[in-house]
């Protein structure tokens, strides 16, 4: 009943093969990010070739230079960075820093998918790195509401690895994007700045902050939003790293009276919100993957220590009560990995209508991932509370990811409003 092999071996499954089949022979020409392929909302639930070829690509860069040793490592030596600025070049120079970026930019002109299956790549090692906040979720909020002035500015610098962003959108212990409350009075030709925003991902090593503030209305209301680029080095940003608990970076940022001039408005002044709702959808289909990614390397490993560890003279993997868990486990992966590709093709293909399928990849990624870490921790025992053991790291990132851009639970709700429930 339990699967064989260790995490790399996973190729060989029923579902891992069908992500090897080829679904496309088309070559990806320079309007690519606006292909039929990507714009096709009933496309199977498969990567083409290409797409396996760059998760080929991501698994061996990821897999040989950061595995969770490389994790421990930084942790263990307080790292101030918090990630290896060496392996951020790598990933660079391989064009992972630029598949979001339009290739007028100087990045690939890929999309949500090929994004999403680097994070999956990430999610399997617990690789630390700013692929997220500025590949990801930065990039994406410049090709889709910056200027033109501002896209030749800052596009051609992520491409190319040089510059990191962050996104400073939270306020409190939970994700409540409308609950924005820091305000952006005008001042001269532009807007001067106050209030607090916490868990901001690479917020310390930002070389530019996109920040969520209030030009009109108040907290919970849709409009009166407005997106600003902040120079972290203006006067009165003062950023400050906290401790996560799962050895990743994050920041909590104040400004003190900052002013920003119009040229750093991304979008439309009170019109943010669209934008930045669009901007998160993004961030969560590639969290949900960083977790698919993260609940199969979990499975993986626990399914080997099944194989390993005797007790009372048999193999703990021969008890027909761990076999009935583990293939539970491994159904619901799988499910997950379907509603999560969807979900990126979605984003790919009817952007404006993605919403939903977001919702769910992400609730359910979070159930999942949640599931897959308990389930480890407690089939290895003992041991699986040790520091000792790495299963633990996965449970730590797993309770993190859940809460970025919004837990289950906010997503089962947004999903309840959606439907009008």
């Amino acid at each position: 009943m339990v699967r064989d092999g260790a995490p790399d071996s996973a190729r060989a499954l029923p579902g891992e093969r069908l992500l090897t089949m080829r679904v496309s022979t088309e070559i990806h020409q320079p309007e690519r990010f606006q292909s039929n392929e990507h714009r096709n909302p009933s496309m199977a639930l498969v990567l083409n070739e290409e797409q396996s070829m760059l998760r080929d690509s991501a698994r061996g860069l990821i897999g040989d230079k950061a595995p969770v040793s490389h994790l421990r490592q930084l942790r263990d030596s307080k790292d101030a960075t918090g990630f290896s600025r060496e392996l951020w070049k790598a990933f660079a120079e391989m064009g992972f820093s630029g598949l979001l970026v339009p290739e007028n930019f100087g990045g690939s002109g890929l999309g949500c998918v090929e994004a999403g299956v680097v994070m999956e790549e990430i999610g399997r090692t617990l690789m630390p790195s700013p692929f997220l906040s500025t590949a990801v979720l930065a990039a994406s909020a410049l090709s889709r509401g910056g200027s033109a002035a501002q896209k030749s500015e800052h596009l051609p610098n992520i491409a190319d690895g040089s510059l990191l962003a962050a996104l400073a959108i939270d306020e409190g212990t939970k994700h409540r994007p409308l609950q924005t409350k820091m305000q952006a009075v005008r001042s001269g030709n532009g807007f001067r700045l106050n209030g607090a925003k916490a868990l901001v991902v690479d917020g310390h090593t930002a070389g530019l902050l996109i920040v969520a503030a209030r030009t009109a209305g108040a907290a919970g209301e849709r409009d009166g939003l407005t997106l600003f680029l902040v120079d972290p080095k203006s006067k009165g940003v003062e950023a400050e790293r906290t401790a996560m608990v799962d050895s990743h970076n994050a920041a909590r940022i104040t400004f003190d009276n900052v002013d920003v001039d119009a040229d750093g408005v991304l979008g439309e002044i009170d019109q943010g919100y669209q934008l930045l709702e669009g901007v998160l959808n993004i961030g969560r289909g590639a969290v949900a993957s960083e977790m698919v990614g993260l609940s199969e390397e979990v499975f993986g490993r626990t399914v080997n220590y099944l194989k390993e560890r005797k007790q009372f003279g048999k193999l703990i993997g021969e008890f027909q009560a761990l076999q009935h868990r583990a293939a539970h486990l491994y159904v619901e992966i799988e499910i997950t990995r379907a509603a999560v590709l969807k979900a990126l093709q979605t984003l790919d293909g009817d952007f404006e209508n993605a919403g939903a399928a977001v919702a769910v990849a992400k609730a359910r990624a979070g159930s999942t991932a949640t599931l897959a870490v308990q389930e480890g921790v407690q089939m290895h025992g003992g041991m699986g509370m040790t520091d000792q053991f790495d299963i633990g790291f996965f449970m730590k990132r797993a309770r993190v990811c859940q809460e970025l851009f919004g837990d289950s639970n906010f997503h089962a709700d947004l999903l309840a409003r959606m439907k009008s429930y």
